[in-house]
């Protein structure tokens, strides 16, 4: 079985989330990276008789406009999907739905899906280090259990999911990458931004207006010379604490 791995993952969280629940099914495997700046000018062809992993991040409970965007150089023809939407602990709110409707306009077959806690790429003091070795153990047990209605040919034609439309506005987040003078301006973080928010030429800045604050940029840099602002983020984080103190779960839909 030809089975792609579909992932817009910025920092890799998403991806540890989608390594756990591949790991149980066997076939040829692809990693298709919707995060890739590049990507959007690819287009992917997929068979019929392939089983893909579709995951993405919960951004502001919607799916990240740049994911939305590369999801539609994709052509399913049929082809079974399963879903993921990886949240940092607060809620999945329309993500998982607004997901399901993009794929099946690309001609998939959604027929289950996971939600997903993995610790926040902003805040990592929430759901620190998970998934942990509980949260592995149940999204193996979910994949299994996916696995079992795909090899019987049990699943579902199609899958209910939370969410509600029209969606949620996803607002502006306020937080913003800053930049300080231990800048080297090696351009990793540009070759890597997913919107192409930071300038080749000049990559000690950034286009606030493009920016997502997806963390990628800070993950890569090797000087730590990117960062968000500590006064805001605190802020932002003692405002967000009620939401997201309770240890949240994951969720299986088939």
């Amino acid at each position: 079985m030809k089975i792609y791995e579909i992932t817009f993952s910025a920092t890799g969280r998403t991806q540890k989330v989608t390594d756990i629940i591949s790991s149980v099914f066997e076939g040829d495997k692809t990693r298709v990276d919707i995060s890739n700046p590049n990507f959007k000018d690819k287009i992917y062809e997929i068979s019929q008789d392939s089983f893909c992993i579709v995951s993405v991040p919960v951004y502001n409970g919607r799916v990240p406009t740049p994911a939305v965007d590369n999801l539609k150089n994709i052509k399913g023809n049929g082809a079974t999907a399963l879903l993921v939407a990886v949240y940092g602990n607060r809620a999945i709110d329309d993500c998982l739905l607004e997901l399901k409707n993009i794929l099946a306009e690309q001609g998939f077959k959604c027929k289950a899906a996971i939600s997903a806690v993995a610790e926040h790429s902003m805040m990592p003091q929430f759901a620190t280090n998970r998934p942990d070795d509980e949260d592995k153990k149940e999204l193996i047990g979910f994949a299994r259990k996916i696995k079992e209605k795909l090899d019987s040919n049990t699943l579902s034609e199609t899958i209910n999911v939370p969410g509600k439309m029209p969606y949620a506005k996803s607002p502006n987040l306020p937080i913003k990458i800053k930049v300080n003078k231990d800048c080297i301006k090696c351009g990793k973080c540009a070759k890597v931004c997913p919107v192409s928010a930071i300038p080749f030429d000049n990559p000690s800045c950034t286009d606030k207006s493009k920016c997502i604050t997806c963390m990628r940029c800070i993950s890569v840099c090797p000087k730590n010379a990117r960062s968000l602002p500590p006064v805001l983020l605190s802020i932002v984080s003692t405002v967000a604490k009620s939401q997201f103190k309770e240890r949240k779960g994951n969720s299986l839909f088939l």
